[in-house]
């Protein structure tokens, strides 16, 4: 395993230079995205060895007004388990025991999910910094963040200012990431860009470049909330960013696709950008995660029908 896996991303002063040379080809990109999912066809045993590994990368999400104590344990016996004891034992894979990498909740629900956690491996993320808009004051979002860290959280994503982007004010940008990454500590942190409101490509272009040279160990689409969340044009965009920097920088930064991803068949389009675009050291939960709460309901249902030739109804695959 490489230094950069290990430490994660420190961070860089920001280079403006870089920022400013930033070109996007949107019809290329647009066409390459296109392309990239109707060259590959993943069938059979290699499409639920795949959907396996999905599995393993998905940070099972609950962030809604309703979440409660109960509902964020029931939440976490599904990511200690995410599968059917039926379909794990009709798949034939011996020992192995799947987990999703992680549980993401709201600040005030870290507490719940640390003890439902507690002796499974699978750490708690907390949504922090204003969650999902990004407009509350500057120290407010900086204590939220010490708040949740506090609490237990392993995993902070924290949301930046589109103002910032929008007014193409990247030292201001920097310089809030910065401090956020410092507030961060020992826990990883993921940029959520909000892509959906930041306009053209070449924006989350910048904006993603800016993110990595303040220090995030993970650049993220959306929060989820917005109109247009996670799409292949946007993924391939931020993806190619994050290879520029590992060029300049010999560190890795992950990538967590967040939004609308709700079937297998996304899940497989997903993992296959991420292959072509960024190679197997990125098939792992160090450093790609989907932004999940639907999904791994359609991965089950289609592993039951790899066993039984049938799809079984949601309502069959219980969430926990």
């Amino acid at each position: 395993m490489s230094k950069s896996e290990i430490e994660g991303n420190p961070g860089i002063p920001l280079e403006m230079g870089w920022v400013r040379d930033t070109r996007v080809n949107l019809s290329a990109t647009q066409n390459r995205a296109r392309t990239l999912i109707t060259r590959r066809s993943i069938k059979k045993e290699w499409q639920a060895a795949w959907l396996l590994r999905a599995i393993t990368m998905i940070d099972l999400t609950t962030l809604a007004g309703d979440d409660t104590p109960g509902k964020v344990t029931r939440l976490c016996a599904k990511a200690r388990q995410p599968l059917r004891q039926d379909i794990h034992e009709g798949l034939d894979v011996g020992s192995l025991q799947p987990k999703v990498a992680a549980v993401c909740v709201y600040h005030q629900r870290v507490r719940d999910a640390r003890k439902a956690l507690k002796g499974s491996g699978v750490p708690v993320a907390a949504v922090s910094a204003g969650f999902p808009a990004g407009l509350s004051p500057f120290e407010q979002r900086i204590a939220e963040i010490h708040q949740s860290v506090e609490a237990g959280a392993e995993e902070i994503d924290i949301v930046i200012s589109r103002e910032r982007v929008l007014c193409g004010d990247w030292q201001a940008l920097y310089d809030e990431v910065r401090q956020m990454r410092r507030a961060c500590g020992e826990a990883h942190m993921k940029a959520i860009l909000a892509t959906g409101e930041l306009g053209p490509l070449w924006q989350v272009a910048k904006a993603s470049k800016v993110c990595m040279m303040a220090g995030a160990d993970f650049i993220k689409t959306s929060t989820g909330k917005e109109a247009l969340n996670a799409t292949l044009e946007v993924g391939l965009t931020m993806v190619r960013e994050i290879r520029a920097y590992q060029s300049m920088t010999g560190f890795k930064v992950g990538f967590k696709p967040a939004g609308g991803i709700r079937s297998a068949k996304d899940a497989l389009n997903w993992l296959i950008l991420i292959k072509e675009e960024l190679g197997d050291d990125w098939l792992h939960n160090r450093l790609f995660r989907f932004g999940a709460s639907g999904l791994l309901t359609d991965i089950e249902r289609q592993l039951s029908h790899h066993i039984t030739g049938r799809y079984a109804a949601r309502h069959h695959m219980p969430l926990a």
